[in-house]
């Protein structure tokens, strides 16, 4: 498997964009439907110099020797800019089918061919509607002297204009049938002007290039390969289609001022940002797990298109909606990104039919590994970072076996810190309660791949949450943006379990608006005197001490004059009084604070300058909420009802999971990667924002589904026994429903991204 830099994608995506920009487009798609192959012969011949069809090829067969991560490049790019010619059909498919198959003078002749530009020639291998592989050969194998076939193939591009064909027949065996009279082409105009075939085989003269099992599985790697492409494809008409419409808002005029300044639109339009950035992040994981042989092909392929299959067709029939009546016209080039999107999206399998693919593979994986391996213990100096990743889980899960108490598993409910302190203290001494700080400051430094694992082994094995306010949110802004001193005195403490953190943040009258705060603190001598109200503050009632915004500066503008402070609540003049929520639990506090003292010196970063730590924490937070973790974990209580019930034979809900396991894989490879910014040390983007919509969005449709699938039990606190773990259908969705509303409401996120990420006008 060839791995090579992100530099080398980058120069071949620059040169595919440089090519495209004078041989492709909507131009040259309306010139060449008229014509019978619906391509340029010529023009593919440029696509062969230009080493694109050599992309997969070994040097030693004259090839680029490179990999699927350069080759995507080029097709992202196509699909922004289209392309007539049959580049996915008949330069990715046969290519890797060939470097599949044994090797033979015939197999390096045809390889030659392609690469050179020489021979454009088809993978012939699907017989019947909703085949994912050729599972129904009826394509007969006579021997006269030489192989002769018989038979039909439906789909097969190219069609007309071919030279010929990698035809899959009974046995399975994979032969190589020239363009003669002895095969019909019966051309099949598709949507978007493009041409495939229907092959009727009469008594055709055959090669055999390979039979039995290894035709067969060089079959499915191809098939997969071609869908990677095609997914890489989807994606580039994704963007073009999104950006395209984001101009149009721009400046497109209408009761006098840009259409872009529509909230509606802008939250649409927010909505297709998020779209096009999960399809981005889902390529990019699947891409980083085929190099590093981390997962199965047929499984990557699955999900890359069954994603990026949605998001196009989704965002180009946004972008026809948006442009008006023009976006309908033929000469209205956002149309035939559409109709691209519905032709890519339809060949070599569906979205449902991917989605089915992936859960059955899924589930497949889980069967085979139901009883997870324990591994031992590592010594306490062990680089966390540095073990395989098989090791890293088995050590996790074995501590947890070893030191979590059993009835806390899978708590419903957020536990107070009486219950929970025990475990707490235990991760504290193994050194793990931090497992995303620095080593200096106590933590373990976990990469986001590593914390991803830690967080799901976690959420897998049914640990309860943590009082982790002075984890995830504190500790990460004293790491930043403290003293010297400060992270002496209070770091350690977070660690240890003798301090133990609230955030005093909202107030009445300012929750999402953060910035209307009134909470007040006027300097006197070596102190602060802080006084008024904060609302919603998570387990004040557990902690003991709490960080606070507060207004330093009345005379300021809202964002200005705030500061960020530190309290000890044991401090004269604060009271906490507990909420009942929703669920019956008192898990939110009123904090009051009447004349309190506050010294100086419990101050963050700057007089006046709190807005931009708080941004930060904000940051962090919407990290964390924006975690995979809550949404793993109602995922597998879905799972284990599921299983209980029979549900999995019941093809409706089979494709719900999917979608819902799908939403989750791919919020974890865009959590990672703002995981990513955050280990580097880097100011986390206002596009964080998206991650907390996704996740507190997906985590709720998991909820719903699993009371919904609890059917009479939906509308009980009753715990139900499913696979022997004990669950309450009804706590994921509580805790759901408030999770779209802290840490800013996903309407106001929705505002964030519509004006600083995508520029929307106000």
């Amino acid at each position: 498997m060839q791995m090579h830099g992100p530099s080398t994608a980058d120069a071949f995506r620059d040169s595919a964009r440089d090519f495209l920009a004078d041989m492709a487009g909507p131009s040259r798609l309306r010139e060449q439907r008229q014509s019978v192959q619906g391509f340029d012969r010529r023009v593919w011949a440029q696509i062969a110099q230009a080493g694109w069809t050599s992309i997969l090829i070994p040097e030693n067969l004259g090839g680029l020797g490179l990999g699927l991560r350069e080759l995507l490049a080029v097709v992202e790019e196509i699909g922004r800019r289209p392309l007539p010619e049959p580049f996915v059909a008949a330069g990715v498919q046969p290519v890797a089918l060939l470097m599949e198959l044994p090797s033979s003078a015939l197999r390096d002749e045809l390889l030659a061919a392609v690469a050179s530009g020489e021979r454009l020639i088809g993978v012939a291998w699907q017989e019947q509607s909703g085949e994912l592989e050729p599972d129904t050969l009826r394509t007969s194998v006579q021997d006269d002297g030489g192989a002769i076939l018989s038979g039909s193939k439906q789909w097969v591009a190219p069609g007309q204009g071919s030279d010929g064909w990698l035809v899959v027949a009974q046995g399975p065996s994979v032969f190589w049938v020239e363009a003669t009279a002895s095969v019909h082409v019966d051309a099949l105009p598709r949507v978007d002007g493009s041409s495939m075939a229907n092959l009727s085989l009469e008594r055709a003269p055959a090669r055999l290039l390979a039979q039995g099992s290894r035709a067969a599985s060089a079959v499915a790697r191809a098939n997969d390969i071609a869908r990677l492409a095609q997914a890489a494809e989807l994606l580039g008409v994704a963007r073009h289609a999104y950006e395209s419409t984001l101009d149009y808002l721009k400046t497109r005029v209408q009761f006098g001022k840009p259409i872009g300044a529509n909230q509606a639109i802008q939250h649409r339009m927010v909505d297709a940002y998020i779209d096009v950035e999960l399809t981005a992040a889902c390529m990019s994981d699947v891409l980083d797990q085929y190099e590093h042989g981390d997962a199965d092909l047929a499984a990557l392929a699955s999900r890359a298109k069954a994603r990026s299959a949605d998001a196009a067709v989704r965002l180009t029939r946004l972008a026809v909606q948006f442009h008006g009546a023009i976006g309908y016209t033929d000469e209205f080039d956002i149309g035939l990104y559409w109709k691209r999107a519905l032709q890519l999206a339809s060949w070599l399998g569906n979205a449902e039919a991917h989605r089915a693919r992936y859960l059955r593979l899924q589930r497949d994986n889980e069967t085979a590994g139901e009883t997870p391996d324990l591994c031992p213990m590592p010594p306490g100096d062990t680089d966390w970072a540095a073990l395989a990743d098989d090791a890293f889980r088995g050590a996790v899960r074995s501590f947890l076996h070893a030191h979590y108490p059993a009835h806390l598993r899978h708590a419903p409910r957020r536990l107070h810190w009486g219950e929970i302190k025990d475990w707490y203290f235990a991760l504290s001494r193994q050194g793990w309660i931090a497992p995303a700080w620095p080593k200096e400051h106590g933590g373990m430094a976990l990469p986001p791949d590593k914390l991803l694992a830690f967080i799901e082994e976690f959420e897998d094995f049914g640990a309860a949450r943590l009082p982790d306010q002075g984890l995830i949110n504190l500790g990460p802004v004293l790491i930043h943006h403290g003293t010297p001193e400060q992270k002496r005195k209070w770091l350690p403490r977070i660690i240890a379990g003798e301090h133990i953190w609230c955030q005093g943040y909202s107030e009445p009258n300012a929750g999402s608006d953060l910035a209307s705060l009134r909470c007040e603190a006027l300097p006197d001598g070596d102190d602060f005197i802080v006084n008024g109200q904060k609302i919603w503050t998570t387990l004040a009632q557990d902690a003991t001490h709490i960080f606070l915004l507060v207004r330093t500066d009345k005379a300021a503008k809202k964002q200005q004059g705030i500061s960020f402070l530190l309290a000890d609540l044991k401090t004269p003049g604060i009271t906490v009084r507990p909420i009942r929520n929703i669920a019956g639990e008192e898990e939110f506090c009123e904090v009051f604070l009447d004349n309190v003292r506050v010294p100086r010196e419990n101050l963050v970063g700057e007089m006046n300058q709190g807005w931009g730590i708080a941004k930060a924490l904000l940051g962090f937070e919407r990290l964390f909420v924006g975690s995979p973790k809550t949404c793993h974990h109602a995922l597998g209580l879905l799972r284990q009802l599921a299983q209980a019930r029979g549900k999995f034979t019941d093809g409706a809900f089979a494709s719900d999971f999917a979608v819902l396991q799908l939403d989750l894989d791919d919020l974890q490879a865009a959590y990672a990667g703002f995981a990513d910014i955050v280990k580097r040390g880097e100011q986390l983007p206002a596009s964080v924002s998206m991650l907390k919509i996704w996740a507190t969005e997906t985590y709720t449709r998991i909820a719903a589904k699993l009371v919904e699938t609890a059917a009479e039990d939906g509308g009980t606190r009753q715990a139900l026994q499913a696979g022997g773990t004990s669950l309450d259908p009804l706590a994921p969705l509580f805790n759901a429903t408030v999770t779209t509303i802290y840490g800013g409401t996903n309407e106001i996120q929705r505002n964030i991204l519509a004006r600083h990420v995508l520029g929307l006008p106000s």
